[in-house]
């Protein structure tokens, strides 16, 4: 223990100490002012979004992992960072991380991508004040998607980069937009969102786990039960709320209502419309709630919405992944990311 809080004092005096030469002010998504190194050369990620982020932005600036890639994601992944030790999660639900492990991660900056409130913030503080590493908040919104690369790119000193992908996020945003201006209301559909085996969790109106679903239009039934974050919610509510669509964001989940008698009266079931959300190498939906959903844009534009957006989706797939993960995909790898997610 001694040791320990003496590596402690000596990271603290360090970072004090690069803090005040060859740094800048900036203001972070929550106003706190934060000394951040002119040169920044080692990341580590609070959270999954921002373990994303960074890995798009600077893969070569990723100090680990916020949890160990599995070996059917690290098929879509960069060799380089396969194998990069996994340090936890210092936000969120299931905070895994602790002050020895971002002391060991020997990071220049720490960036924390999502939801920015109070919590986050006082958090951060902590952090910063334990440790003396620059901690940044970032608003995760995904209306934001240009605005989070162009902003954590700075801070990387990556913005030739950032610029390129949020060049990007703006052109499929503004054709989402587009698109959605000639679709009537009564178009759009009801959709039920499914997280776990049992499928009984979801996101509330305002849950940034479901931004995406509202983002294309869609209406999210759930918001029935209230706004807020995931929670829990019960078969009958599900039923009740007669969603057209119901996403699941697991196989199992799937594969049970399709099956179980007690969902068979729902008339996503009846018709066939039930469909697993891509998840390689992160989440296509949420899971997490970052970067990665851009891609979820093209994949639900033409499950939603065929007849509008006209799409080449494993075009779009392929594009996608050589842009952002620097990965060329074969045919099998495209068709296996697909799988389950789209009409039979």
């Amino acid at each position: 223990m001694a040791i320990s809080k003496l590596l402690l004092a000596l990271f603290i005096v360090s970072g004090l100490a690069a803090a005040s030469t060859d740094a800048r002010t900036i203001t972070d998504a929550a106003g706190r002012t934060v000394e951040v190194p002119d040169r920044v050369e080692r990341v580590l990620a609070a959270g999954p979004p921002a373990s994303v982020l960074v890995y798009v932005l600077a893969p070569d600036k990723l100090a680990g992992w916020v949890r160990q890639p599995g070996d059917a994601e690290k098929a879509y992944l960069l060799p380089s960072v396969r194998d990069l030790p996994t340090f936890g999660q210092l936000t969120g639900r299931g905070g895994t991380a602790n002050i020895e492990a971002v002391l060991a991660a020997r990071p220049d900056v720490i960036i924390d991508v999502g939801t920015v409130n109070p919590t986050y913030a006082s958090l951060a503080d902590k952090v910063q004040e334990q440790t003396g590493i620059p901690y940044v908040l970032i608003d995760g919104g995904f209306a934001r998607s240009a605005e989070i690369l162009r902003e954590a790119g700075d801070i990387l000193g990556v913005s030739g980069r950032a610029e390129e992908l949020a060049a990007y996020a703006e052109e499929k945003l503004k054709t989402l937009r587009d698109g959605l201006a000639s679709i009537p209301e009564s178009a759009r559909p009801k959709v039920y969102y499914g997280r776990g085996p049992e499928g009984l969790e979801t996101g509330l109106s305002g849950s940034i786990n479901v931004e995406i679903l509202e983002a294309v239009g869609a209406t999210n039934v759930a918001a029935a039960a209230g706004k807020g974050g995931l929670t829990q919610v019960s078969l009958e509510q599900v039923l009740s709320w007669k969603p057209d669509i119901v996403l699941a964001a697991s196989p199992q989940f799937a594969a049970r209502v399709k099956t179980d008698p007690l969902w068979a009266d729902l008339d996503a079931v009846r018709t066939g419309k039930v469909y697993v959300a891509p998840g390689m190498p992160f989440g296509w939906f949420d899971s997490p709630p970052g970067i990665n959903r851009l891609i979820g844009l093209a994949w639900l534009e033409t499950l939603f919405y065929p007849d509008t957006f006209r799409l080449d989706l494993d075009s779009e797939i392929r594009d996608f992944f050589k842009l952002f993960y620097q990965v060329d995909l074969t045919d099998r790898q495209v068709d296996d990311l697909t799988r389950g997610s789209g009409p039979t």
